[in-house]
């Protein structure tokens, strides 16, 4: 794994939360869930015709299912009436069941060995799931009085603890990668929403429009320096779907 994946991955977390609350502020809470569904359904449908990795598409994808995943998390509590705690253990659930289902047909969840469109579709319903299940738990423990401030600090630092596990402590590194990946999402959350939000709400009021364009504008950057220095990786021999495993 390289650094760039893991800040363009932050990046489109926040991406997702900041984008998502505009959008509903903006275009009202329907209209913008069915343009997030559209987005979304092209930019993975791009990505699934493309069968290798190419930056573009693939962090456009990424980014496309931080807003819709978002979005899902964010219909259930407003929307229903669902409370965080009860949407952010829905969600876990979904994941495990994913990862589960993942592993029990392929026989193992190293986004190395993506090389089948079969499963890139479980890749894809990890990456989903992951970011519902993120903004759910980011909201949930945000709105027990720890605020978004402390959010990004208890996030940051569970953050650090598969990367040492990994580095230092022999840690499985297949999970220690999907742990690091659920975690990244509560923690862009978290800093979107404390930028973002007003200050009644426990934000510093730059507003969810400003800070949107600002990680777009990041996001861009990166996106662009990373496919100047990374090649794609080609259809033969090996297919490698997902930005992680490129050679």
């Amino acid at each position: 794994m390289t650094l760039a994946f893991w800040v363009l991955k932050a990046l489109s977390t926040a991406l997702g939360e900041s984008t998502s609350d505009w959008a509903v502020q903006t275009l009202g809470p329907v209209p913008a869930v069915l343009a997030g569904f559209v987005v979304f359904v092209v930019a993975l449908g791009v990505q699934l015709r493309t069968g290798r990795y190419r930056p573009v598409v693939y962090w456009a994808a990424v980014a496309a299912v931080g807003v819709f995943g978002t979005m899902c998390a964010d219909v259930v509590h407003v929307g229903l009436g669902v409370p965080y705690a009860v949407s952010s253990t829905a969600y876990l659930l979904v994941l495990a069941g994913v990862l589960v289902a993942w592993h029990r047909v392929e026989g193992t969840l190293d986004v190395h060995d993506v090389t089948t469109l079969r499963r890139e579709l479980f890749y894809w319903a990890t990456v989903v799931a992951t970011f519902a299940t993120g903004t759910a738990v980011g909201d949930l423990v945000a709105s027990t009085g720890v605020g978004y401030g402390g959010a990004i600090v208890l996030f940051a630092v569970l953050l650090v603890v598969p990367a040492i596990g990994y580095r230092y402590l022999s840690w499985n590194a297949v999970a220690a990668f999907w742990t690091a990946y659920v975690l990244t999402r509560p923690l862009g959350a978290s800093v979107a929403d404390w930028a973002g939000k007003p200050r009644p709400d426990g934000g510093v009021g730059i507003g969810q429009g400003l800070v949107t364009l600002v990680l777009l504008a990041a996001i861009v950057v990166g996106v662009a320096v990373h496919a100047r220095r990374s090649p794609e990786t080609r259809p033969a021999p090996r297919v490698v779907r997902t930005g992680v495993g490129a050679p």
